[in-house]
């Protein structure tokens, strides 16, 4: 009986399970992560129809329908390998670059920054998808659009950074194009990911060539952002601590419609605080 209940003890103190690290993702990773699970279980279990979150851009104009130009990013696609892997680098490479520090567009390379850059990328993958789509056949799902979208970015935010493809260890400036490659060696589809890539590009050149070479600041984090997520990382305000008990007294005067008066200090005098007389007096004749 003992033993059971320190298994139990320990199974309720456990800091290393799914949920803690589920609560260890920086805000954005965690709420990517999360919206995508639920839309890729939802379409494969038939609860929600995969034809409903793909990108039409017929139905959103026609019907109004414009929550695909949300799911057609979060519905990853079928339970396959590749599914659990474009997973595997979301989790790995937005966490990364969340909290590595986002290039700096004007919150101080925080939480807001980066929402700007997811919005940047996905508003370029809708706009360069007609633009494409008639010489490459890229599907309507831009999961991992987005999610190669997000490597690139990382790989020019941290060029050098030490990095792993199966084994083999390269600079972060290489992992797009090692998984590019691989891609192609294999047989997959790759033009969704090289969409992704050239989007990120388009990203990187505004952020970080143009300011340097021409002096010019194209992209600012527009100030809705930086007033919801603050300036650097994000952290969600906890509970207000509550209040202490009134008195009855001051329960009194306020259920009549005024406060309750507090403690008043005496003013002080401006003379004294303008002279020091010292600590005592003298006696006459001293």
């Amino acid at each position: 009986m003992a033993d059971n209940q320190r298994r139990v003890h320990n199974l309720d103190n456990d800091t290393n399970g799914p949920e803690q690290w589920f609560r260890s993702l920086p805000i954005v990773t965690r709420c990517w992560l999360g919206a995508s699970l639920m839309m890729t279980c939802l379409g494969n279990f038939a609860v929600i129809n995969p034809s409903h979150m793909l990108w039409r851009w017929e139905f959103v104009v026609a019907k109004f329908e414009v929550w695909r130009s949300i799911t057609s990013f979060l519905f990853v696609g079928g339970f396959s390998f590749n599914t659990l892997i474009a997973f595997f680098l979301l989790v790995q490479f937005s966490k990364q670059y969340e909290a590595g520090g986002p290039y700096n567009t004007g919150a101080g390379g925080g939480t807001a920054d980066y929402v700007f850059m997811l919005m940047f990328g996905i508003a370029g993958i809708l706009l360069s998808y007609p633009l494409l789509t008639p010489y490459f056949p890229i599907p309507p799902i831009f999961a991992r659009n987005i999610i190669f979208y997000v490597l690139y970015v990382w790989s020019k935010r941290n060029p050098t950074a030490p990095a792993n493809l199966w084994g083999v260890s390269m600079k972060g400036m290489y992992m797009p194009f090692a998984y590019l490659f691989l891609t192609v060696v294999m047989g997959s589809p790759w033009y969704d990911m090289a969409q992704g890539i050239a989007v990120g590009h388009i990203y990187y050149f505004l952020v970080d060539v143009v300011p340097v070479v021409y002096g010019k600041d194209l992209l600012h984090t527009p100030q809705v952002l930086i007033d919801y997520f603050g300036i650097g990382e994000y952290t969600p305000a906890t509970a207000a601590a509550a209040p202490p008990p009134q008195q009855p007294q001051q329960q009194q005067q306020q259920q009549f419609g005024f406060r309750a008066p507090g403690r008043v200090n005496a003013p002080r005098d401006p003379a004294a605080a303008a002279h020091d007389w010292g600590g005592g007096g003298r006696r006459l004749g001293d």
